[in-house]
């Protein structure tokens, strides 16, 4: 009985730890700071058509970060299309809360959805590319800025 129920845990404990992301990554700014003229690219390929996915800007940035957002203008070119670019505004802070990403000690990560609804994607390599649209160049106290695509869950 006790092998049984060590089994089951065991199971459960793996099954757990699962994840169903597809894709996670971050170009590092060494000088912590984001010029405009730096356009972090990332590819990966979509295999499973049947789920649906949500894709979301990851960013890293000190406290000291002049602002409670960031606009980017974020590149998209999936298979067999041409590339499309969409400006986006992420929140990072409000008056009420301070920084709403997670945070130790001065440094905050951001993950914010830049897909409303979850997207079913075309089997393929897509690419992804970041630029910062803000007032400030370069932008200081910029650690990473990256891209997250997940799976939905069932």
């Amino acid at each position: 009985m006790k092998q049984i129920l060590s089994f089951f845990l065991l199971t459960m404990a793996l099954a757990s730890c699962q994840t169903l992301d597809v894709f996670e990554k971050t170009a590092f700014f060494p000088d912590h700071e984001w010029a405009s003229s730096r356009k972090p690219s990332f590819t990966f390929a979509i295999e499973d058509t049947a789920a649906a996915y949500h894709i979301s800007v990851v960013f890293r940035h000190e406290d000291a970060y002049h602002f409670n957002n960031i606009w980017l203008n974020v590149t998209t070119q999936a298979p067999g299309d041409t590339a499309k670019t969409q400006l986006v505004n992420v929140t990072l802070a409000n008056n009420k809360k301070g920084w709403l990403g997670t945070g130790m000690g001065d440094v905050f990560d951001h993950r914010a959805r830049i897909t409303r609804m979850p997207v079913k994607l075309k089997k393929g390599n897509y690419t992804f590319i970041l630029q910062q649209h803000m007032r400030e160049e370069p932008l200081q106290y910029v650690l990473n800025a990256g891209i997250r695509v997940e799976k939905v869950k069932p």
